[in-house]
């Protein structure tokens, strides 16, 4: 099978497509014939060995994939040869086929397409989490949600709006993002560049901040997000694509009943899958109603993921990126 391997941390050109076998799968595991995966900040990381729980290298990179199902385990009662299907995965999906964990491979309806199916597992179970179960949005409240314009970004927003947020406000980077994050549904785009974000949410929401506020950039806009979140918000970190570490002090914490909170979607898959099975329910439904729909910025075949990946680190990049695995 073709696949893509980190041969060495480093750039994007450490990435190479070449030949391997096709994995042998567990007695609890599927064989997945990838039709597409996507691209995630957490495969750069990983490429670049910052990645908290990356593999060393050679490995193959990637954390979902969509397919169809070819192999399927002696233990596996719940799924079946021919069945479409969506994988989060430890790593491993820039492949043309990889083995998958029953436990973390999902149904996909028959009226979802690969495209859409490829574009959403990182995202929108990130996203779902983040909403659902760590930051538990209400009805009425108001969320902000930074980097807007990116895969994560973009599903978020729509999810706010189906948890009932009464306002959603968005940041991106550059002018050029905003319209992406406003066709996503955000009522308000900041340029966190150019605009004092913090200042505009306050005057937004007359002065009480927002009520979720969350984060994958880390630093100072972590930091400075604090100052614009209300009494009794939650602050919920799930990324550093800023490169710094954010830091709080507890007396901005306490007296106020706020809370700055942490999650990863890759950790989870490790340690508690068993926390997915209700998000991967709930995102099939949306998905086959049409109520979430995933916003897609490129396409690339799996043979230019480092382009792909040098794309996504340009930071022009918007909505998700895609690797084309099938012919």
């Amino acid at each position: 099978m073709k696949a893509v391997i980190v041969s060495k941390f480093g750039d994007p050109s450490v990435l190479n497509c070449t030949d391997l076998k096709i994995p042998k799968i567990g007695a609890e595991q599927v064989l997945i014939r990838v039709v597409a995966t996507s691209v995630n900040f957490a495969d750069i990381m990983s490429r670049q060995g910052r990645y908290h729980s990356g593999s060393k290298p050679p490995f193959i990179p990637g954390l979902d994939a969509a397919g169809i199902i070819e192999e399927t385990g002696a233990d596996v009662h719940d799924l079946h040869v021919g069945q479409h299907v969506i994988a989060l995965l430890k790593h491993g999906s820039y492949s043309e086929y990889v083995a998958s964990d029953e436990n973390l491979t999902f149904p996909i309806p028959d009226s979802v397409d690969f495209e859409t199916a490829a574009a959403c597992p990182t995202v929108a179970f990130t996203s779902y989490k983040l909403l659902a179960d760590v930051a538990r949005v209400h009805p009425g409240e108001t969320v902000l949600i930074h980097a807007a314009a990116g895969g994560i970004g973009t599903t978020a927003v729509q999810l706010a709006r189906l948890f009932g947020a009464d306002k959603v406000i968005g940041t991106v980077g550059s002018d050029r993002k905003k319209p992406i994050a406003e066709q996503a549904g955000a009522d308000a785009v900041i340029n966190y560049q150019t605009e004092d974000f913090a200042s505009e949410v306050n005057r937004l929401t007359g002065g009480k901040g927002a009520d979720v506020i969350l984060d994958s950039l880390s630093g100072e806009i972590a930091e400075k997000s604090l100052t614009c979140l209300a009494l009794y918000g939650r602050l919920v970190n799930f990324g550093s694509a800023g490169g710094d570490t954010g830091r709080f002090k507890t007396t901005d914490l306490h007296s106020s009943c706020r809370a700055v909170l942490g999650f990863s979607l890759g950790t989870t898959i490790r340690n508690r899958p068993d926390l997915l099975t209700d998000a991967a329910k709930q995102l099939s439904a949306f998905l086959k109603d049409g109520r979430l729909k995933m916003k897609i910025g490129r396409h690339y075949p799996l043979k230019e993921a480092a382009k792909a990946q040098e794309w996504m680190e340009s930071r022009q990049s918007t909505g998700k990126i895609l690797l084309d695995v099938a012919d």
